[in-house]
């Protein structure tokens, strides 16, 4: 169970505080759509390179040319391969569609009232997901509830962190935080990453939401529905 002394709470997105359905289903088509012509449109601009070189580097391929480049972030893409690159340039498209009014982020209904009592008990409130950081605030920002990046201060990210389901990730975390791993809880819908948290020394919550194929519980962390009843408290003096 939960222990007593909360003071950091690092929530993952796809799953667990948004449907992963939306973002499979919205915004991975939304940016798959959109590669070419935001290259195009971002030619030779200090981002388009940095993708680019990035690219080329996980590629190990130097050679690759705009053409090429745009064909491996696709099929990256297709595949869901969680490529920094990759995340980067959705995420920059998807922050146009954002000021454009074209799209939200998805939140759980459960998930406003969660983050204002959890500020509201002193707890801050941080996002770690795959996507970019800037895709992060901006699905909170821009989302069907509202904007909700006022109660969150920090989004990690594989360039930031590194990768969710390896401990070393959350001991980054801890570190940028300032937090002790003890009072830092993580909540997620993937083992593996609840894992590798544990293997950090932070406290875990598993959340599966109800019709969830993978089952209603996660072995090894407590779980729960959805948020309503994570009650979080700072440590006692």
């Amino acid at each position: 169970m939960i222990e007593a002394g909360v003071r950091a709470v690092v929530l993952d997105i796809e799953g667990t505080t948004g449907s992963a359905d939306h973002v499979h289903e919205v915004l991975f088509p939304y940016a798959r759509a959109r590669l070419a012509d935001w290259l195009v449109a971002h030619r030779d601009e200090p981002a388009w390179r940095e993708i680019l070189h990035e690219t080329q580097v996980l590629a190990s391929n130097r050679e690759l040319d705009e053409h090429g480049v745009r064909a491996t972030l696709a099929a990256w893409s297709d595949q869901d391969v969680k490529a920094p690159p990759l995340k980067r340039i959705q995420g920059l498209i998807w922050a146009e569609g954002y000021a454009a009014g074209t799209l939200s982020g998805h939140v759980y209904p459960d998930v406003p009232a969660a983050l204002r009592r959890w500020r509201a008990a002193g707890v801050e409130c941080h996002i770690y997901s795959s996507g970019s950081a800037a895709a992060q605030l901006n699905w909170f920002r821009h989302s069907g509830r509202g904007d909700l990046s006022r109660y969150l201060t920090r989004y990690f990210d594989l360039e930031n962190a590194g990768g969710k389901r390896d401990p070393d990730a959350y001991r980054t975390i801890s570190r940028t935080l300032r937090v002790p791993p003890r009072h830092t809880l993580f909540a997620s819908d993937v083992r593996e990453e609840l894992d590798a948290a544990a293997s950090a020394d932070w406290q875990t919550v598993a959340v599966r939401r109800p019709g969830d194929p993978r089952g209603s519980t996660v072995p090894g962390h407590p779980t729960l529905r959805d948020l309503t009843g994570l009650d979080l408290h700072l440590p006692t003096p």
